[in-house]
This record gives C-alpha cells, structure tokens and sequence, in this order.
C-alpha cells in the first residue's frame, strides 16, 4: 500500500512525466525479462544512476512479473526461433565465445525471447505511460482538486503543517 501511496504522490507532484514514464517502461523490462543476467543488473543501474521515478519502476516489475508467467511460453518460442536460425548461427556462436557474452545469458530461449519483446515493447510502453500521467494530471487531477472535502482539506492547519515539513 506503501508504494501505491508514492505512486500517487509522485503523480501529483511536479515530477517529470517523462521520470514517470521511463520507470513504467524499465519495470516493464524488469518485470518480463527472467530476474538473473547482465540485463538485470544493467537495468538495476539504469534506475538508480539516472532521474527515473522509482515507485514507478517498482509497480510496473510487480505488474509486469504477473504478466510474464503466462507470456513466457510465447517468449520461449521467439527465443528458439531466434536461436536456430541459420543466418545468425555465426553470430550466436562468436558470442558465446566470449566472457560477456556467457553473462548476457541469451543461450536461454525464454531470457533471449522475452528481452526481444520488452525492446519491441519498450517505446510503446514509454510514450504510453508518458501520455497516461499527462491525462491524468490534467483530467483527474483537476477534477478530484474541485472538489469540496478536497478544498476543505487543503484550507486546514494541518495540510499546511504537512506543507511546511514535506518541503
């Protein structure tokens, strides 16, 4: 409940829809892909190096963890044809000659297919959540700000105590 609560706060902040939007989209890809592997770590960083809403990224991993149980026969598939097609046999096997390319872990049908996914996914999940906070901040948060117990709550003491300290 916690988490749902920043979210909120995050969303009705003056937070950057585009910070919002890249935590929706890397959790995505969090949640998806299979949690062991350099792209994890990658991904790790990623959030924490950069100006990335981490509530966000949080959710989305959760969110998109469920979804991949049911997904990943299909991510599965995509990775083995990928794998056996005689154009990129050369290419798989020059990776798997190096260090790093044991570490990406794309020998595995399921890491290799559902990474292809989220990078298909990926900027259609950006520019959607991206569009969702804006609509949201200009529909729902307008609306539910109109109203009377809102306004009444904002006019206390006491949310300008709470004011005071969060700031």
């Amino acid at each position: 409940m916690g988490l749902l609560a920043k979210l909120f706060k995050a969303l009705n902040s003056d937070a950057s829809p585009w910070q919002l939007a890249f935590g929706f989209a890397l959790g995505m890809v969090m949640g998806l892909t299979p949690f062991v592997g350099l792209h994890s770590l990658l991904l790790i960083f990623s959030v924490l190096f950069f100006r990335v809403n981490i509530s966000s990224f949080l959710i989305a991993w959760t969110v998109f963890s469920v979804i991949a149980i049911p997904a990943s026969y299909g991510f599965s598939a995509l990775g083995e044809s990928i794998l056996l097609s005689a154009t990129l046999e050369s290419l798989w096997n020059a990776l798997y000659g190096t260090f790093i390319g044991q570490l990406t872990q794309f020998y595995h049908t399921t890491t290799l297919g559902s990474l292809i996914a989220s990078a298909i996914l990926f900027p259609i999940i950006l520019l959607l959540s991206k569009k969702l906070v804006e609509q949201y901040r200009e529909r729902f948060m307008k609306w539910v700000n109109q109203w009377r117990i809102v306004q009444i709550l904002k006019g206390s003491k006491f949310f300008q105590i709470y004011q005071a300290i969060k700031d």
